[in-house]
């Protein structure tokens, strides 16, 4: 059977080069790549187990976690990371027209705030509109000769529009961790763990009682991140990745055994490998 792979549509995106890469590491039979709109749509389809597998952003270096995919990720607690591949982001402005006639730029939000600084410094009139993605700003400018998108240039619906400026992201070392997602739990492999938690209740010391809970295995950790719980103002969700060392599985229920009584709710996404892809055409 072909392995239904979801990922943040349309066609042309970030997204979909990570899911085309992620396919090939993984080495999926016969992938069928599913194009969705919005990262919970995304999400989902793994989650309902309508795809095999789903293909989402979850960090840059320059705006940080992706808030949609960890609000998604604490929600269905019975997906788990099977691998995470790191890619260069470098935008390209595209249109129809001459970049001294842009009066509207459009693009996903993440892609305009990575090129905040560029867009105040070169088009400081310019309206920023958001859309979904990146490839659907692309679709939208088609043919105006006012409005240009953020985007890839290696995006294969870039037809009757020209490239005005490239690249246009304001951190040269730009870079987004895509996770590929699947409902079924997998060998705790690979020098990468995800998790998440929330704590009893926010009295003084709880969050470092659990933190050196961590550090008191000799664990390092990679990324420690916060986002509120939805519940109530003031308590909040930990989202936090570890190094772990060669013997992973034994850290893995180490790392699970102690945190689990100092949390209310413990979510492990397991342990994965992680790999980085540099060319600088992604």
């Amino acid at each position: 059977m072909p392995t239904r792979v979801a990922y943040l549509g349309p066609a042309g995106t970030y997204a979909e080069q990570a899911a085309l890469a992620l396919a090939g590491l993984e080495k999926l039979h016969k992938p069928v790549f599913v194009p969705c709109l919005g990262m919970h749509s995304v999400i989902e389809q793994a989650a309902n187990k309508n795809c095999d597998v789903a293909v989402v952003p979850i960090e840059n270096s320059v705006e940080g976690g992706v808030s949609a995919t960890l609000d998604a990720l604490w929600q269905h607690p019975q997906l788990f990371i099977r691998r995470a591949l790191v890619i260069p982001i470098r935008h390209s402005l595209v249109g129809s027209g001459p970049i001294t006639a842009i009066s509207e730029v459009l693009s996903h939000p993440q892609a305009l705030a990575q090129c905040s600084q560029w867009l105040k410094t070169n088009l400081p009139k310019a309206l920023q509109l958001s859309t979904s993605s990146t490839a659907e700003a692309i679709r939208m400018v088609k043919g105006s000769p006012f409005r240009a998108a953020i985007g890839s240039r290696s995006g294969n619906n870039l037809e009757g529009l020209k490239e005005l400026a490239y690249p246009i992201n304001d951190a040269a070392g730009n870079c987004t961790r895509f996770v590929l997602l699947q409902s079924e739990e997998l060998p705790q492999e690979g020098e990468r763990a995800s998790l998440a938690f929330s704590l009893h209740s926010n009295s003084p010391g709880a969050l470092l009682e659990a933190l050196s809970c961590i550090a008191n295995l000799g664990l390092n950790m990679s990324r420690i991140e916060s986002r509120p719980s939805k519940r109530e103002l003031g308590e909040y969700v930990f989202f936090i990745d570890v190094e772990l060392p060669e013997n992973n599985a034994q850290a893995n229920n180490k790392l699970k055994n102690s945190l689990k009584p100092l949390c209310e709710n413990l979510v492990y996404f397991g342990s994965y490998p992680s790999t980085e892809i540099y060319s600088s055409e992604a």
